[in-house]
């Protein structure tokens, strides 16, 4: 017996040896080819400084293979990457972008192509779609104070404590609410998406922007700058890695995590079935979701860590220490994300939430 079981856990070793070695193989072939190409380009609408540690530590890495980067408006990367593919011209081989549902419908329908990464097995089983979309980096979907003008009793601390302080103290807030026009903003619209699916009363919510005179300017950016100068007093929704950035150099400006849900979205990420350089673009998906990359994505505040071993402030692990690992709500990859691709369903949608939001819901 103990000479059948010792054989056993021999061919076992052996195998997972050997299975290691075909894949070590397979990593090296595409290392190579990726240096013969020499090029990679990827899309992603994330500002040029703030990649630039990413890019500078794979080019370190690996000097062979530059990475070309275009920073682009979610919705223009969208449209520029469909125009290129049907005119036929070059274009991005990584297509890196934040609306969860129009990255889905790309690969639905057919732009993208297969790729097991490297270290899948390192990464949430939910933050994948058959081998093509791959969650890349997170960011939760947060409340943003002005620390100076709102504190204790008017501190929204869930999205139902924020609809019970401003149907019973609305003044703080009256004419200094900022969220996304989510209209033209497809992560704002995705928020408010899982927002109705997570909160029984979220209607009350645009009605109650509605009452107060919300405002629904354009940028992340924005909104929380004007938040944290008290122009502003509360900005809903917004990005977790944006709202970290902007508190870390303004005191006056808080966060909260919302306690009774938090919404995280994934950034997530293909290789375009056209791809000018198939090899050179698997080596940065590998590179990316790789824990160097992904401490890199912490450290620098780009966006919170996919991978569940990074350390900081901006993870899954530090949330869910704050919140509950079961008020955590990632955005899970798949068909789900097309529900309100649907025409109708989407404009039914805006106009309820615009006549909310306007004060002129019947």
């Amino acid at each position: 017996m103990k000479f059948v079981l010792a054989a056993a856990l021999a061919l076992v070793a052996m195998n997972s040896s050997n299975a290691k070695s075909a894949s070590d193989e397979s990593y090296n072939t595409i290392i190579a080819a990726a240096k013969t190409e020499g090029k990679v380009v990827l899309y992603a609408p994330i500002d040029s400084p703030a990649m630039r540690p990413l890019i500078e530590d794979f080019n370190r890495r690996y000097p062979e293979v530059e990475v070309e980067f275009s920073d682009l408006q979610t919705t223009v990367l969208y449209n520029r990457y469909l125009s290129e593919m049907a005119a036929g011209v070059p274009s991005a081989d990584v297509v890196w972008n934040t609306p969860m549902d129009l990255q889905f419908k790309l690969v639905q329908d057919g732009y993208a192509q297969e790729y097991i990464v490297r270290e899948k097995d390192k990464l949430p089983t939910w933050a994948s779609w058959e081998n093509k979309l791959y969650a890349v980096s997170l960011d939760p979907a947060v409340f943003v104070y002005n620390k100076a003008e709102i504190s204790g009793d008017t501190l929204p601390q869930s999205h139902a404590e924020l609809v019970r302080i401003l149907e019973t103290n609305p003044d703080p807030f009256q004419g200094r609410i900022v969220s996304y026009d989510i209209e033209k903003a497809a992560g704002g619209f995705m928020m408010v998406v899982q927002d109705l699916k997570n909160f029984s009363d979220f209607w009350k919510i645009p009605d109650l922007f509605g009452k107060t005179a919300a405002q629904f300017p354009s940028g992340s950016g924005f909104m929380i700058e004007t938040v944290g100068s008290g122009e502003n007093v509360f900005g809903y929704n917004q990005l977790g890695s944006a709202a970290s950035k902007g508190a870390a150099g303004n005191a006056n400006l808080g966060i909260v995590y919302p306690k009774d849900y938090t919404v995280v979205l994934a950034r997530t990420a293909f290789i375009s079935k056209a791809a000018r350089s198939p090899n050179a673009a698997k080596h940065l998906f590998d590179y990316l979701l790789s824990e160097q990359a992904q401490q890199i994505i912490v450290d620098n505040q780009i966006a919170y860590a996919l991978r569940p071993e990074v350390e900081g402030e901006l993870t899954l692990k530090t949330l869910s220490e704050k919140i509950g690992a079961d008020k955590v709500r990632p955005v899970k990859i798949g068909p789900d994300l097309l529900e309100y691709l649907d025409a109708n369903k989407r404009t039914e949608f805006l106009q309820k939430w615009q006549q909310a939001v306007a004060g002129t819901q019947q």
